[in-house]
Formats: C-alpha cells, structure tokens, sequence
C-alpha cells in the first residue's frame, strides 16, 4: 500500500477495483488484520481495529472469499452457525439464525440443513458462504471475488441476490473484484486501485463519465458507450412535450437509464418516448436524437482532445 487514505460510510457497498497486483486483495486483507500495517492506522465504527485481538475483530467481520471456504465435514446448518457459537448463542438462537439466513439466500432449510457442501452447486456454496458471513449480524463484511469462478448467469443472479441482501440488511460491505460490469453494477461507490496506491474513489456514473486520468477510462472502459448510456438518467436526455407527441407513444420512467431507454426506442420502432415521474406524469420526452445530445455532452476529455488533432 501506498499512502492509502478513504473514508467508507456506514451502510455503504465499496468496489474495490484494479488490475491484478494493484492492492485490492491486500487491502481488505488489512481490515480484518490478516496482515498489520506497518505505519497509519484502521479505524471501524470509530475505533481503531488494534484496539482489539485479532480473533475478536474477526467474529465481527463476514468474509466472502472465491472458494467458499465451506468446512467439507460439516453440513450446511453447522457451517452457518460457526460464527453464532463462537459467540457463545444458545441452541435455540443459533437454529432460529441459521433458518433465517438460509431462506434469505434462497434455500429453503428444509431441503439444505442436512446437506453437506459437496451436494451443492458452485452457486449454492456461495449462497451458504454469504449466509455464514451474516451469521454474527457484523457491522462489516468483506468479500474478495466471491463470484469470480462462476459461470456468467449464476453469477448475475447472485449480484442480484447480493444487491437485495445489502438493501435490506444494509451492512458495510468492502467488495473485491477485476470485473467492470460488476463493479458498476454493485457500487455504491468504487475504489480503482493501481499499484498499491487510489486512484480516483467515486461513484461508478462519475468514474465512468469523468475518469480522473487515461489509465482509469481504460480501465473502466470509459469509451464504452452502452456503458455510459447505463449510467446517465433519462432525465438527461430530455426534451419538451409537444403537440406533435402521440398519446400512445411508449412510456419510460425517468428513474430508468438511457441504455434501457434506447432498448426501448429501438425495440418498439417508436420516434419517441414519453417520460414518467414517479407519479404516473409526463415529464418529457426522448428520441434518438436527444439521447445522442446527451452522450455528446459526456464526452471525455481525451476524446476531445483528439478531434483537434
């Protein structure tokens, strides 16, 4: 790590994103000291982490890794409560948890309780190590790639699971990965990282549409068009309604994103779309045109600064 300094707010979920050897995984290995700085401090719901020993930090601390880290010779209902009983719950409250957490990611306790790991699929071992990281109700939880050995549609599916888990529950989650489209999909903010050292912390629209540097829009793929319709609002793009607008022409709400506006325009052949508010309201309208307005607005610097060559 080079003179690493970020803030992470209570509730938030945290990318951390970089090439590989770039520190991601080092730093999240220093929050749950399973390496110790050797100079600055860690702080976590306003105290510093030495404060405590190690094996206390880490019972407050969910930790979602690649492989699962599921224990083979236990079965799923004893792999969830490894946490809870560390902490000394009784019988009673330790059960009641694990049957909460396991229908929370999605498996029914009647039909996984008594199996053990090797019955599961890659993407049901993940369900599990995720249900095992919540166990302790942590104010904190990390996770490093956890997704990253499964296929494309499971792994989809799990980002959702994710992001619903994290709306509910609303724990502090630090997030590793080298995926792009992940880390625009789960961020509430994203940390790129380059040689031990941040280089732009923002949210992922301001990343993607104002990258602070070269190496930053390659990494995030800042020219990536759909990439940037993905993240810029409706409400960008819009202009008056007029009389020229029929009343049946489609409708799209103003808290979508142009991507899906432009889907929509291209799908239905429609010239336009109508915008809605969350009330039901027309608030203006859109077209191929606008939308290009729009992206041309966002332009990077770089690209700017090529056309005048």
């Amino acid at each position: 790590m080079d003179s690493v300094s970020l803030s992470v707010e209570p509730g938030e979920l945290v990318v951390l994103f970089g090439p590989s050897g770039s520190g991601k995984t080092t730093l999240l290995k220093l929050v749950n000291r399973l390496l110790e700085p050797t100079q600055g401090r860690i702080l976590m719901d306003g105290r510093p982490i030495s404060a405590l020993p190690a094996h206390q930090l880490r019972r407050r601390i969910g930790y979602v890794i690649q492989q699962t880290g599921l224990f083979p010779h236990m079965r799923i209902e004893e792999n969830v409560a490894v946490v809870p009983r560390l902490l000394g719950w009784d019988t009673g409250r330790t059960s009641h948890r694990v049957d909460e957490l396991l229908n929370l990611v999605g498996l029914p306790p009647a039909q996984y309780r008594r199996r053990y790991p090797t019955q599961l699929s890659g993407g049901e071992q993940q369900r599990v190590g995720l249900a095992r990281a919540l166990a302790g109700s942590p104010s904190t939880i990390l996770m490093d790639e956890p997704f990253g050995a499964l296929d494309a549609i499971t792994r989809g599916r799990l980002q959702e699971e994710l992001k619903g888990i994290h709306g509910r529950l609303g724990q502090t989650v630090l997030f590793v990965t080298h995926d792009v489209e992940e880390a625009v999909r789960l961020a509430d903010r994203i940390v790129v990282m380059n040689h031990g050292r941040v280089v732009q912390y923002d949210k992922p629209s301001c990343i993607v549409l104002t990258p602070a540097d070269r190496f930053v829009a390659d990494l995030m793929g800042s020219r990536d068009v759909l990439r940037r319709l993905s993240l810029m609002p409706v409400s960008a793009a819009l202009r008056p309604l007029d009389g020229s607008i029929r009343p049946d022409a489609p409708a799209v709400s103003i808290s979508d994103n142009l991507r899906t506006a432009l889907s929509l325009l291209l799908e239905s052949r429609s010239p336009v779309l109508v915008a809605h508010d969350d009330q039901g309201h027309p608030s203006g309208a859109l077209d191929l045109a606008s939308i290009h307005d729009a992206t041309a607005a966002q332009r990077l610097p770089q690209e700017a600064d090529e056309d005048t060559l």
